[in-house]
C-alpha cells in the first residue's frame, strides 16, 4: 500500500497516510540509513500527509470514516480480517459510498486455505516459486529487492487508475482486490509456462540465461564484469568474427545455433571469457557495441547512484524530510508536455494530524482532548 500510494502522490494525488500513534508505520524503524530516517520509509512515503490515530478507539475510527466520506480512493493492506472488523474493508466502504474506489491488498487473497496466513515479502517470494528460479544451481536465493511487495503495489496502483477510468464512464467506484501471491505469480510467467508446457522448470544459472547462450557476465582485465547477450545466430556470427577473433566458430556445428551453444555452454563461455579477459571494461563494451552485441556493465548500487544515463536525463531531484533535503529519483512515468511529478516531502509521524482534523470540522478543544487521551499523535 505505501508503494502504490506513493505512485499516486507523485502524480498529484492528495494522499493521507494513517499511522499508529505508537511509532507509526513499522517501516519507520527498519534502519537509520537515510540520515537518521529509514531508507525503506523514505522510498515509499514521500508526498503524503501523516495522520497518527488509534483506530481501536471509536473516536479515531470516526476520523477515518469522515475522511473516507470525501475521498476518491481508500487503500489498505492490514492483516486479513482486520479491516473488516473495523468496517474499513472494500465491500463495506463501497456499499456506503458508491463512488469510492476501495483497494484491499492482501498476501494470498480473501478466500482459500491461505487467506489467514501471514505474508511478508520473502515468504511470498518462496510461495510463488521466485526463490526457486533465482540463484545458482547449488543455491536458490531471494531477489535482492522486495519483489512481491513491489508487484502487489504496482498492480494496486494500476488497478486504481483503471477503476478511476471505470468510474468516469459509469459513475461508480467499487472494490479493487490485489494479492501479493497472485501479483508475483504473474511475474513468474516465463518459468511457469516453461514448466507447464515444457515439463521441467528452467534451471538456476546465476547471471547466465537458462535457455540462451552466450548470455552471462564475463570478467575483464581491470577487474570489472561485462554482461553480453546474443539473441540469434546472426549476432553470434558477428561476435565470433568481430569480438572473439574466431570466425570459424560461426559455422562450427557445436556453436552455430543457440541450442548447440546451450548444449556446449562451457565451451561457449570459455571462448567469450578468453576474448574479454584481455580487455578492460571500457574496451570490451566498445568492441561489443561496435559489433552490435547487446551488453551492459555489472554495476553495484553506488554505480547506479552515479549512472551517467540518469545524470544525462536529469532524473535526480531533492525531496524534503524531517532531516532536510534527500536525493531521490524522478518516478519512471514521464508525461512529456505535462507537469513534472510532484515529489513532496517525507512526513514526520503525525505531522499533519491537527490540520487534517481541523479540515474535517474538529475544534481545538476536541483535538486537545484526543491528544490528551492518546487517540492522536
Amino acid at each position: 500500500a505505501p508503494f502504490a500510494t506513493r505512485q499516486l502522490a507523485d502524480l498529484g494525488a492528495h494522499v493521507i497516510k494513517v499511522e499508529r500513534v505508537d511509532g507509526g508505520d513499522f517501516a519507520r524503524g527498519y534502519d537509520t540509513a537515510a540520515r537518521g530516517l529509514a531508507s525503506h520509509f523514505v522510498w515509499c512515503n514521500r508526498g503524503k500527509e501523516s495522520l497518527a490515530l488509534d483506530l481501536k478507539d471509536p473516536r479515531g475510527l470516526d476520523v477515518v470514516r469522515r475522511l473516507v466520506a470525501d475521498a476518491d480512493v481508500f487503500v489498505q493492506n492490514l492483516a486479513h480480517g482486520a479491516a473488516a472488523r473495523l468496517g474499513l474493508d472494500a465491500t463495506t466502504l463501497c456499499a456506503a459510498h458508491p463512488r469510492l474506489i476501495a483497494v484491499d491488498i492482501s498476501g494470498y487473497g480473501a478466500s482459500g486455505p491461505y487467506a489467514d496466513k501471514r505474508a511478508y515479502d520473502m515468504l511470498v517470494q518462496c510461495e510463488a516459486g521466485l526463490v526457486s528460479a533465482t540463484g545458482t544451481p547449488e543455491q536458490p536465493v531471494k531477489a535482492g529487492i522486495p519483489a512481491a511487495d513491489i508487484a502487489a503495489g504496482m498492480y494496486a496502483f494500476s488497478g486504481v487508475l483503471a477503476a478511476l477510468v471505470r468510474r468516469g464512464t459509469t459513475g461508480r467506484g467499487g472494490p479493487v482486490e490485489v494479492s501479493m501471491l497472485e501479483a508475483l505469480a504473474e511475474w513468474m510467467g516465463h518459468p511457469l509456462h516453461h514448466t507447464l508446457h515444457g515439463g521441467t522448470p528452467p534451471v538456476r544459472t546465476g547471471l547466465a540465461h537458462a535457455v540462451i547462450a552466450p548470455y552471462d557476465a564475463y570478467p575483464t582485465a581491470d577487474g570489472g564484469r561485462v554482461l553480453l547477450s546474443v539473441q540469434n545466430d546472426r549476432e553470434w556470427r558477428r561476435l565470433a568474427e568481430q569480438v572473439l577473433g574466431r570466425p570459424e566458430l560461426a559455422d562450427d556445428p557445436a556453436f552455430a545455433t543457440n541450442p548447440a551453444r546451450v548444449a556446449h555452454r562451457d565451451r561457449t563461455d570459455e571462448a567469450v571469457a578468453k576474448a574479454l579477459g584481455v580487455l578492460d571494461a571500457d574496451e570490451a563494451v566498445a568492441r561489443l557495441e561496435a559489433a552490435g552485441i547487446a551488453c551492459a556493465r555489472l554495476r553495484d548500487v553506488h554505480d547506479l547512484a552515479e549512472h551517467p544515463q540518469l545524470a544525462a536525463r536529469d532524473r535526480w531531484r531533492e525531496v524534503g524530510s524531517p532531516v532536510g533535503p534527500l536525493r531521490a529519483l524522478l518516478p519512471p512515468i514521464t508525461l512529456p508536455g505535462g507537469d513534472e511529478a510532484r515529489m513532496g516531502a517525507v512526513p514526520a509521524l503525525g505531522e499533519h494530524t491537527e490540520s487534517l482534523l481541523r479540515a474535517v470540522g474538529m475544534t481545538g478543544d476536541e483535538i486537545a482532548a484526543l491528544r490528551r487521551d492518546g487517540v492522536i499523535a
